[in-house]
C-alpha cells in the first residue's frame, strides 16, 4: 500500500491545493474525479493512442479518456449529458484538459474514441495495472465472488443450443487451460439471463452478467462480462485465475451457485482455502463451522461493490451496445471504485 499512500498524501498536500488555486474552489465529486485520475496512470496507457503524423491531427485521447471518467464519476447518464455538463462546468472542464468551450470534442468524436478504447480493452487493461501496482506485494486475505445482472438496450440473441453442452463440459476441461483460452470460450453475446432473488422470487433481464471477484475493503480486484444466461459457476476458474495473477490471497469466498468440485479443487490448487455454501440440490444440506460461518459474512463486500456500481459509477444505467462498449463502460465505473476503496483503506 505503500504506493497509494505517497500518492494520496501527494494529492492531499499539494496537487489539491495547486489545483483549487487554478481553478478554484473543487467540490467533493471534482476532487474524486482528479484522485481516480491519478491514481489511473493514464500516460502510461496511451501512446498506442497518439497521433501517427498520417492524416487529420488527432484530438487529445488523454482529454476524452478522462471525459469518460468524469462520466462514471460523475454519473451522468450518457456520453451526450456528460458533453454538455462538461462544457458547462469551467472547473471540470479544465481538469480534464480543456480550457474553452470550444475545445471540446463533438459527440462523434467522443464516440470514435471510446469504440477504440472499448476494441483495444485499454478500462480493463489500466484496472489490471491499478490492482498489480497498489496490491500486488499485498497479501489478501479473502476474494469474494458473485456476479450482477446487467441490463442492456440491445436486441438479444437466440439461445445457442451448442453452448448448453459446452457448459456442460466447461468446468471439467476450465482446470488444464490458460486464462487466455477460458476467457475466449465464455459466451459474450446479449441474451436473456435469469435467478432468483433472496426471497425467492425469479428475476428476468435482457442483456449481461458481470463477474466480480473482490477483496477486503470492497476492493475489485477482477471482473468479466459474460452472456447473462451463463451460469455463474462457468466464470469461477477464469477469474480464480485472473485474480491470482494480480494478488496473493488465502480465501475464496463463494454462494451455493459455485458449489461444483472442480472449482474447490482448483481453489485448493492455488493454495487457497474455499469457502463455498453448499447447494441442497447436490444432497444434504451441510453446515459452516463457527469459523467458516464468520469468514463466510465476509464475502457481503462482493453484494457492495455490485450496489455501489449499478447506483452511484453507471452499472444500471447502460445505454452503449455490443460486449465490448459495455464492459468498457462498467469497467470504468470498477476504476473509480477501486480507486475510491484504495484511498478508503488509508483514512
Amino acid at each position: 500500500m505503500g504506493t497509494i499512500s505517497g500518492m494520496f498524501d501527494s494529492i492531499q498536500r499539494w496537487l489539491l491545493p495547486v489545483l483549487e488555486d487554478e481553478v478554484g474552489e473543487l467540490t467533493e465529486k471534482q476532487k474524486e474525479f482528479v484522485m481516480v485520475v491519478e491514481a489511473m496512470d493514464l500516460e502510461k496507457y496511451l501512446p498506442e493512442f497518439c497521433w501517427a503524423g498520417l492524416g487529420r491531427k488527432r484530438k487529445s485521447r488523454l482529454s476524452l479518456l478522462k471525459g469518460f471518467v468524469a462520466k462514471s464519476v460523475f454519473g451522468y447518464q450518457n456520453t451526450k449529458m456528460m458533453r454538455e455538463a462538461v462544457k458547462g462546468n469551467v472547473t471540470t472542464r479544465r481538469l480534464c484538459g480543456w480550457e474553452r468551450e470550444c475545445d471540446v470534442p463533438s459527440e462523434p468524436t467522443f464516440s470514435r474514441a471510446f469504440a477504440e478504447f472499448a476494441k483495444s480493452g485499454l478500462p480493463q487493461r489500466i484496472h489490471e495495472g491499478m490492482v498489480k501496482k497498489h496490491l500486488g506485494e499485498k497479501l489478501v486475505g479473502h476474494i469474494s465472488r458473485d456476479s450482477t445482472a446487467i441490463e442492456a438496450r440491445e436486441k438479444s440473441v437466440k439461445k445457442d443450443k451448442s453452448n448448453v453442452s459446452k457448459s456442460e463440459r466447461r468446468l471439467a476441461v476450465q482446470p488444464n487451460r490458460s486464462l487466455v483460452e477460458n476467457l475466449s470460450e465464455l459466451p459474450k453475446a446479449c441474451d436473456w439471463g435469469a435467478k432468483y432473488d433472496s426471497n425467492g422470487n425469479k428475476m428476468t433481464w435482457r442483456g449481461y452478467k458481470l463477474h466480480i471477484d473482490t477483496m477486503d475493503g470492497d476492493v475489485p480486484v477482477s471482473a468479466y462480462l459474460t452472456s447473462a444466461s451463463m451460469h455463474d459457476s462457468q466464470a469461477a476458474i477464469p477469474l480464480m485465475q485472473m485474480s491470482h495473477e494480480r494478488v496473493v490471497s488465502l480465501y475464496d469466498l463463494m454462494d451455493s451457485a459455485y458449489d461444483a468440485p472442480e472449482i474447490r479443487e482448483f481453489s485448493a490448487k492455488l493454495n487457497h482455502v474455499a469457502i463455498i455454501d453448499y447447494n441442497k440440490r447436490r444432497g444434504e444440506a451441510k453446515e459452516f463451522d463457527p469459523a467458516q460461518k464468520l469468514r463466510y459474512n465476509e464475502r457481503s463486500a462482493a453484494e457492495r461493490v455490485n450496489s455501489n456500481l449499478k447506483d452511484n459509477y453507471g452499472g444500471g444505467n447502460v445505454r452503449v451496445q455490443g460486449h465490448a462498449k459495455v464492459f468498457a463502460h462498467l469497467m470504468f465505473g470498477i476504476i473509480a471504485i477501486t480507486a475510491n476503496q484504495l484511498y478508503n483503506m488509508l483514512l
